[in-house]
């Protein structure tokens, strides 16, 4: 699921990046590892213990060798965190399709963090703590030590590494006939980027199990919107120092990020179907978004021109939008909101009720699983799933943490959202430092429950949301209007952007 993605590219000792250092600091974010869990993962990354059921531990030289598939990775450039490896490739059949085939097959190799984490350790319970990778627009603080996460784990090129294998086969349409997940050992061939893959996808240049990366994914695409389902393209900013100026500069997504996700979002929905036949899991879900959230996000639309015609649904106009146009890139970043209210539903002996077990934007069960190196749930759905798939029950350990996991995975959320909230104050205060006392047009899209002479208004430019506030004998605020606003205070880390009525 979607977040925002920024990016400071300003020198270290720059004002921005020292109020970022300072917000770590201030929300006590861990600098470093327990000596007692770094000493743990570098002796894993020595020798790991890959689980072999029943209490029993493999070796990378029992496992099943899997290193002929020629798999690569698709992440941003530099990336050593690789969580994922795929391998495309055609199943042959004589029923006529729009592919010319049987359907596809799809190898996905997933980073085996249980084979270098021991459970009840100090890596363990570091990570338990930690729950998932924090990103900050300057760095990111790691769910587990680099000697893992960007090495013995990783599905780095050219490297043996032990692997959670799923096998998805799907018909002629994208839609998935069967799954398998099985332990591996694995060799990743190449590490690939989005702009290198959409280059030779674009120029019809790349070799099939590359080029079946949009046949596939287009086709899920369409799956998606038969659905009912939303995918948000949210764009990353990157703040961008100009003479002593922060601005905000938009990327939009490349369509081969689209095409990558949709093998994920797959993976996940196979992942809550296994679980959910099985009879024990964690699902990631989330209600229908309330009325008010869908109204309010209809004010942003005005405030930043989206036009959205009241007889179109939020799907559709989602689909509609372009990001790489400035005020769309904005609006999608704000469509974010809507999916604060997902949760982990735990479920052992009984599956929860269909209602229950939907993620709205989704438009069907789905758990995260595909991410283990970032995100301690994805470790616990490898297990489960490889115990569903093979008909047997889950080891007592993963049982153990079920019950623990939803609460501490939801805490880990809501401080990753907190803190995502902290950066966007510090870079639209970033953005507004040096216009403290000019005037801006605005519209209010929310009033605070204090009472009417509090809100949040979303400026027309640039799209930067602030807290605004009127005197208690002046004029009440009110949701939806147009209003002139002077900017009173923007300090990064020390005063949000805050508005008062022009």
């Amino acid at each position: 699921m979607p977040r925002r993605h920024m990016h400071v590219t300003d020198a270290a000792d720059a004002p921005l990046r020292a109020a970022l250092r300072e917000l770590r600091g201030r929300l006590e974010v861990p600098d470093h590892f327990p000596p007692t869990a770094q000493a743990e993962a570098e002796s894993a990354a020595r020798a790991p213990r890959i689980p072999a059921g029943d209490g029993a531990v493999a070796t990378e030289h029992t496992l099943e060798d899997a290193t002929d598939l020629p798999l690569f990775t698709i992440d941003p450039p530099g990336s050593r965190d690789l969580d994922q490896a795929l391998f495309l490739s055609r199943r042959p059949g004589p029923s006529p399709s729009p592919t010319g085939g049987g359907g596809f097959r799809v190898h996905y190799a997933i980073a085996d963090v249980a084979s270098f984490v021991t459970p009840g350790g100090a890596l363990d319970a570091e990570a338990h703590h930690r729950v998932t990778t924090l990103y900050f627009p300057d760095e990111r603080v790691p769910l587990h030590p680099y000697v893992l996460s960007e090495g013995a784990a990783s599905l780095l090129p050219d490297q043996d590494r032990p692997a959670v294998l799923w096998q998805l086969d799907l018909d002629p349409y994208g839609e998935l006939t069967d799954v398998s997940v099985r332990r591996a050992l694995v060799r990743s061939r190449a590490r690939l980027d989005y702009a290198g893959v959409q280059r030779v996808l674009d120029d019809k240049t790349a070799e099939e199990p590359l080029a079946l990366l949009r046949d596939i994914g287009l086709l899920r695409e369409e799956l998606e919107v038969a659905r009912g389902a939303i995918s948000l393209s949210v764009p990353e900013q990157d703040i961008v120092e100009h003479d002593g100026h922060y601005t905000v500069e938009y990327r939009a997504p490349l369509p081969a990020y689209g095409w990558n996700a949709q093998i994920s979002l797959l993976t996940g929905m196979a992942a809550a179907e296994l679980m959910l036949a099985s009879g024990t899991g964690i699902l990631r879900t989330l209600p229908t978004a309330p009325d008010g959230s869908v109204a309010r996000l209809r004010l942003t639309a005005r405030a930043l021109g989206v036009d959205w015609p009241h007889h179109t649904s939020y799907a559709a106009l989602i689909r509609s939008l372009d990001p790489g146009r400035a005020t769309h890139a904005a609006f999608l970043q704000e469509c974010t909101a809507l999916l604060r209210g997902a949760r982990y539903t735990v479920f052992d002996g009984a599956p929860p009720q269909p209602s229950e077990a939907v993620h709205a934007a989704v438009a069907a069960p789905y758990a995260h699983a595909t991410a283990p190196l970032r995100r301690l749930v994805d470790r616990y759905t490898s297990e489960l799933c490889l115990a569903a798939s093979a008909g047997e029950e889950p080891a007592d350990w993963v049982r153990a943490a079920l019950p623990a996991l939803s609460r501490e995975m939801e805490l880990g959320a809501q401080r990753a959202n907190h803190i995502e909230r902290a950066c966007v104050d510090l870079v639209e205060a970033a953005v507004l430092r040096d216009r403290v006392g000019e005037v801006f047009e605005g519209l209010i899209v929310d009033i605070q429950k204090q009472g009417p002479h509090q809100g949040t208004v979303h400026l027309y430019d640039p799209a930067v949301i602030g807290h605004v506030e009127t005197t208690p004998d002046g004029p009440a605020l009110s949701l939806g209007r147009a209003l002139r606003v002077r900017l009173t205070a923007a300090d990064p880390g020390r005063a949000p952007v805050h508005f008062t009525p022009a």
